[in-house]
């Protein structure tokens, strides 16, 4: 939790692709590997919008 009070959106907008259980959350969200999460995490820079978008599109 943030301190300051007013820091607290940021962190909802990223995933945080060195921590396992923001990964795992992700991976197990959307029925992907390990490595795929990893990826597209990767690949999108931590942007949790457009990582869920990628990987509901790889999903089609």
């Amino acid at each position: 939790m943030a301190d300051d009070k007013n820091k607290t959106k940021q962190d909802r907008l990223r995933i945080a692709a060195n921590q396992p259980y923001e990964v795992g959350y992700f991976r197990k969200k959307h029925g992907l590997s390990q490595d795929a999460a990893r990826k597209i995490i990767q690949e999108t820079r931590g942007d949790r919008e457009k990582a869920n978008e990628m990987a509901r599109n790889l999903r089609k």
